[in-house]
């Protein structure tokens, strides 16, 4: 019942973490904490919770995390998407894919029974079907998604009867977390939408898939507590709404529109790229399915909006990933 979670305090994590507090299970959390040593406060003082400041290009110190014995591991740490990888690629490969490989070897060796690895539904590329399943070809088209299937593969040539290893593809996530992005789709446009009353759709057809970060943890936990037999080398989509950017825009004008009125402009674009993830697997292998909608995910936000837990949102750093990782110049 002990978790190892690198990348812990980012967004997924932040709520992950507690959620699996309160199943029960012991969590030490392997983070840098670039967005706020503040994202735990409400459970720092929890006995079973364990902090840890580090790199993960520091595998001395991750074993030495790793030390007391966890069977579970949730790897989530990252240079999270494309336009944070790309200020320094050669730190996006450092951190994404060079420590990845002796980090498998080294929990393998120090006993974890179960690797859940955190891709990216980025990995197709775009792709001109109605489903993006998991076992159509992979066409990664950055060096961020190249190295999400690089890992992925890394990771399961590992996998033997004592070495459980599986591969979620999260869609976008959105919604409220102590660790809040403000800078992936739906989140950018309901920030905007209560703060400014105006939001912009490029385009407007292409379909983009989302999950309510809600949704995201609990595919973790049901994950960590499948049959091992069940998925075993297997890789998920985890997506959920496969709506169009103008429907996107449409249900953050009409919810944050309760409240506040709303404009919105559709604007051409180059950028068409749309395809449609699949998440029928996870659902009749595992009976996985979310609970939360787009919907819920914008008044998750316009009810963190209202009550003041994201102030500044239009400015501070910690809400993006680029200007954080702009503002520490980490190397």
């Amino acid at each position: 019942m002990r978790v190892f979670i690198p990348g812990g305090a980012g967004y997924v994590g932040s709520l992950l973490v507690p959620a699996l507090l309160d199943a029960g299970y012991e969590v030490t959390v392997y983070d840098l904490f670039l967005y706020g040593e503040e994202v735990f406060d409400d459970i720092k003082d929890h006995p079973k919770l364990n902090l840890v400041k580090g790199d993960i290009r520091n595998l001395d110190e991750m074993e030495i995390a790793l030390n007391g014995g966890c069977p579970f591991v949730i790897h989530l740490a990252c240079i999270s998407n494309d336009p944070s990888f790309e200020l320094n690629p050669d730190l996006g490969k450092s951190i994404n894919l060079d420590p990845f490989e002796p980090f498998v070897q080294m929990a393998k060796r120090r006993g974890v029974k179960r690797f859940v690895y955190a891709s990216s539904s980025s990995v197709y590329g775009v792709k001109d079907v109605p489903n993006v399943t998991e076992d159509m070809e992979l066409k990664p088209l950055t060096d961020y998604s190249k190295f999400k299937a690089a890992c992925e593969e890394i990771l399961l040539k590992y996998q033997d009867e004592n070495f459980t290893c599986c591969v979620l593809r999260p869609a976008t996530v959105c919604g409220y977390a102590p660790r809040q992005r403000l800078d992936v789709v739906v989140n950018i446009l309901t920030n905007l939408a209560f703060n400014t009353g105006r939001i912009k759709v490029m385009g407007g057809d292409q379909l983009r898939p989302n999950i309510h970060v809600r949704d995201m943890v609990r595919a973790y936990l049901h994950v960590l507590e499948a049959p091992a037999e069940k998925i075993q080398g297997e890789i998920f989509n985890v997506g959920y709404h496969n709506h169009s950017v103008q429907e996107l825009g449409d249900i953050v004008q009409s919810t944050v529109g309760k409240k506040k009125d709303v404009d919105l402009e559709k604007i051409p674009t180059d950028d068409n790229r749309s395809y449609h993830v699949s998440s029928q697997k996870i659902a009749d292998k595992l009976g996985f399915t979310p609970n939360y909608t787009i919907q819920d995910a914008v008044d998750s936000l316009v009810e963190a909006f209202e009550n003041g837990k994201l102030p500044n949102s239009l400015d501070d750093k910690r809400y993006f990933n680029i200007k954080t990782m702009k503002a520490v110049n980490l190397q």
